[in-house]
C-alpha cells in the first residue's frame, strides 16, 4: 500500500468499474487500510453513476458468492501478504475473477477521460448484510452435514466471521483460535505456512480433534493438519479432494504433482494462479481445480477459490475416515521445492539465459506456458521466474528418491549458470 496501490488510484479504478457496471458489491479483509480504500473506490464508482454496496469485513469467497446478486464484486485484500500490503480483486456475477481481457478493459478506462455524472445522476451507497448467510447456506446445502471435531485457525483474518460459524452450522464441534479480526495479524503470519501452525498443532493433539484447518488473510486458501497434528501439503490436499470427489477431470498449474496424472484421467495444466485455473474450469467444463499453494475451486458451487468450503469438505471427509489413513492410501512421490535469489539488475539476463538453457535441454517434453517444465521418463522439474521477486522457483519430482535428487541437481546447475 502506498507505493503502487494508492487512494488516488483506487478512485480511478472505481470510476472505471462504475462506468461499466451499475451495481457493485464490496468486501474487505481486516487490514487497516481497507476502509480507506473502500471509500476511495465508492467515490469513483458513484461519480460514474453506479450504485455501490458494502458487505463489510468478509472473506474473498464470501464476497465472490455475494457477487451473484450484483453485476460485479470488488474485494479489497492482499490475501496472504503482510499487513502493510493491500490491493483489490474484481469478480463477475458467476463468482469468477475478472479475466485478462476484462482487466485490460479496466486499465484502458483508467487511462482515458474521467467519466462524471451530473449531480442528479450520481450513484448511491448502501450496506448489504446478506453475504455471510448466503455463503454458509451454500456450503450447508452442498455438503449436508459433518460431525467432525475441528480446530480452526483463522489467523485474525476475514474468515473469523465465517469459517467457525459455517463448521458449527454443519454440525462440527469447533475450537477456534486467532478468530478475532485484526489487520495487524498478531496471532501469526497471514500466510499459514507449516512453521506458523504450532499453536494449531498443539490444540489438535490436546483436544483429540479429527483435523486442524488454517486460513490465510482473506480465506481463499486453506491448509490442514491431520488428527495427529501432521501438516498436509497443498499438493496432497488437491490429490485427496480429487480422489474423494472421484473426478474424471482436473485443472492444476504446471508446478503440481505428477501423482495427479496417475489418479485422474484428464489433467489440464495451466499457468500458476487461481485466475488461470478458474478460466480453464469455466471454458472446458472441468470438474475440479486446485494448486499446491492451498487454493481449491469447486465449479459446481462457483469459480472462486474457497478455503472455507474446502475446510468444510475436509471436515466431512474426516468425520468418515481418519485423514492420516486415507492419505496413506494415496500415492506420494519424492518432491523438492526451492527458490534461488539473484540481483534485481540481472532479471533480463537471467530470463534470456534460462530460455536458452531450457530450450536446448534433452528431455521428453518441455512445457513453456509458465516457466519451463522439463518432463522425463520417471520425473520432471520446473524452473520459473517469479513475477514479483528477483528469484527463480525450482520444483523437482520423481517416483524414485535418487532420480528426484538427480533432477534437482540438474535444475540447480541450470539456475547457477543463469544467475552467475
Amino acid at each position: 500500500m502506498g507505493t503502487s496501490f494508492t487512494p488516488d488510484l483506487a478512485v480511478k479504478i472505481g470510476n472505471s468499474v462504475g462506468s461499466s457496471y451499475g451495481e457493485i458489491i464490496h468486501g474487505r479483509d481486516p487490514r487497516t487500510s481497507g476502509i480507506m480504500f473502500l471509500h476511495s473506490l465508492v467515490a469513483g464508482e458513484t461519480s460514474a453513476g453506479a450504485d455501490s454496496y458494502d458487505a463489510g469485513m468478509i472473506p474473498t469467497p464470501t464476497l465472490a458468492k455475494a457477487s451473484e446478486e450484483f453485476q460485479c464484486g470488488v474485494m479489497i485484500t492482499a490475501s496472504h501478504n503482510p499487513p502493510e500490503y493491500n490491493g483489490i480483486k474484481l469478480w463477475n456475477a458467476d463468482g469468477s475473477a475478472f479475466d485478462t481481457d476484462q482487466m485490460d478493459d479496466i486499465e484502458q478506462k483508467i487511462s482515458s477521460e474521467w467519466k462524471t455524472k451530473p449531480w442528479n445522476k450520481v450513484g448511491k451507497f448502501h450496506t448489504w448484510e446478506g453475504a455471510v448467510d448466503k455463503h454458509i447456506e451454500c456450503i450447508c446445502r452442498s455438503l449436508g452435514g459433518s460431525s467432525a471435531d475441528v480446530v480452526v485457525d483463522c489467523g485474525c483474518g476475514a474468515t473469523s466471521v465465517v469459517s467457525p460459524l459455517a463448521l458449527r452450522t454443519l454440525g462440527c464441534s469447533v475450537v477456534s483460535i486467532n478468530s478475532q479480526p485484526d489487520g495487524y495479524f498478531p496471532g501469526r503470519s497471514s500466510e499459514p505456512t507449516e512453521d506458523q501452525l504450532q499453536d494449531l498443532r498443539n490444540l489438535v493433539i490436546r483436544n483429540n480433534a479429527d483435523l486442524g484447518i488454517a486460513h490465510d488473510g482473506d480465506g481463499d486458501r486453506m491448509v490442514a493438519l491431520d488428527e495427529h497434528g501432521s501438516f498436509i501439503s497443498g499438493d496432497r490436499l488437491v490429490i485427496l479432494f480429487a480422489s474423494w470427489l472421484g473426478v474424471n477431470s482436473i485443472a492444476v498449474p504446471v508446478d503440481a504433482s505428477m501423482v495427479i496424472d496417475d489418479l485422474v484421467r484428464n489433467v489440464t495444466r495451466c499457468r500458476v494462479g487461481d485466475v488461470y485455473i478458474s478460466e480453464i474450469l469455466k471454458k472446458d467444463g472441468i470438474e475440479f481445480g486446485g494448486e499446491p499453494s492451498g487454493t481449491y475451486i469447486f465449479p459446481k458451487e462457483f469459480y472462486c477459490p474457497d478455503g472455507i468450503f474446502a475446510g468444510a469438505l475436509l471436515s466431512q471427509i474426516a468425520s468418515e475416515r481418519n485423514l492420516s489413513e486415507y492419505l496413506a492410501e494415496l500415492p506420494v512421490y519424492p518432491v523438492s521445492r526451492s527458490s534461488s535469489y539473484f540481483k534485481t539488475s540481472l532479471r533480463n539476463s537471467v530470463s534470456s539465459r534460462l530460455k536458452e538453457e531450457m530450450e536446448s535441454l534433452d528431455c521428453e517434453r518441455l512445457i513453456t506456458i509458465d516457466g519451463y517444465r522439463a518432463e522425463f521418463s520417471d520425473g520432471w522439474f520446473i524452473i520459473r521466474l517469479s513475477g514479483t521477486e528477483p528469484k527463480l522457483r525450482v520444483v523437482a519430482e520423481s517416483r524414485d528418491e535418487d532420480e528426484m535428487k538427480r533432477l534437482k541437481k540438474a535444475a540447480d546447475k541450470i539456475v547457477a549458470r543463469c544467475t552467475s
